[in-house]
């Protein structure tokens, strides 16, 4: 059958030097007003979810963004803007552009801490939130592992050689078929001028990630355990149960304090999920819609 096709649309938003546009892809009714927001994580961008899309847009106006510096959205013109508060405040702006009243979100890694951050603040519009694979405390090795290959100048000769390497560093991921992950990989590429196959975000998003020590993320523990329980929304918590990033410890821990989360394991996954599967879909589709 054919697969519905999600609109391009852009909003703008302030950074510190200026303006830039963030891309965000739209399925369903554009005038539904349940609205869904799926974000992202590091180096990914918003096409990641048109399984998911597909399968709730329906009963939402499912809307993905392209993170600022990733897809088809603008890069930076300083790369300290690559942070999470900045990403909050492009979301307030995305959200305003919707004219959403209220919201439910899943965000997968980074995706869940700009949510985490957003459902934190008080009158926040955040109804119901799925975090994919992160909560408060983050492993630090898994940091160091995703530090290796984010923002490495690679490119390849062919988009089957770009998908294969892309594979090789994604295996937490899961298992998918080649459709699948050929599915998931088209939209992270493009060509550059010479005609190889390289990553769609800016190498820069790599500057304020490696400069991360492990005081800075003990510190930064800290404040995301005091903005977990300030969190109301109903929240599932997802984990790839051999996730390094998110560990089983943490994830029984969120479900313990602040909004006291659900949780979800996936056997045969690491960091993260990539809400293809679908008993994946499933588990998600059933916690925003009963």
């Amino acid at each position: 059958m054919d697969m519905e096709q999600p609109r391009l649309n852009h909003v703008q938003c302030l950074n510190a030097r200026g303006l830039h546009h963030m891309a965000y892809w739209e399925w369903g009714d554009a005038s539904n007003p349940r609205v869904l927001l799926c974000v992202h994580g590091l180096t990914r961008q918003g096409r990641d979810f048109d399984t998911l899309a597909q399968a709730l847009c329906g009963h939402y106006r499912v809307v993905c963004p392209d993170v600022v510096g990733r897809g088809e959205s603008d890069w930076l013109p300083d790369p300290t803007g690559y942070a999470v508060p900045s990403y909050v405040a492009d979301m307030v702006t995305l959200l305003a552009r919707l004219n959403a009243q209220t919201v439910d979100w899943v965000g997968t890694s980074m995706g869940g801490l700009i949510g985490m951050g957003l459902a934190s603040l008080p009158k926040n519009p955040i109804r119901r939130l799925v975090l994919n694979d992160v909560g408060p405390r983050i492993e630090f090795a898994a940091l160091e592992r995703i530090g290796r290959y984010v923002g490495a100048p690679v490119s390849w000769g062919s988009f089957e050689e770009a998908a294969e390497a892309l594979r090789l560093v994604s295996m937490g991921f899961g298992p998918h078929t080649r459709e699948q992950w050929h599915a998931l990989t088209r939209p992270q590429l493009k060509q550059n001028e010479e005609g190889r196959w390289v990553s769609r975000y800016d190498p820069s998003i790599a500057i304020p990630f490696k400069a991360l020590t492990a005081e800075m993320a003990a510190a930064g523990e800290a404040a995301l355990w005091q903005a977990w329980d300030r969190i109301t929304a109903q929240t599932l918590v997802l984990r790839g149960a051999q996730s390094d990033l998110l560990s089983a410890a943490t994830a029984a821990a969120m479900a313990e304090r602040g909004p006291r989360a659900a949780t979800v394991a996936f056997e045969g996954v690491g960091h993260a999920p990539t809400l293809v599967a679908p008993d994946q879909v499933a588990v998600v589709r059933d916690f925003l819609l009963t």
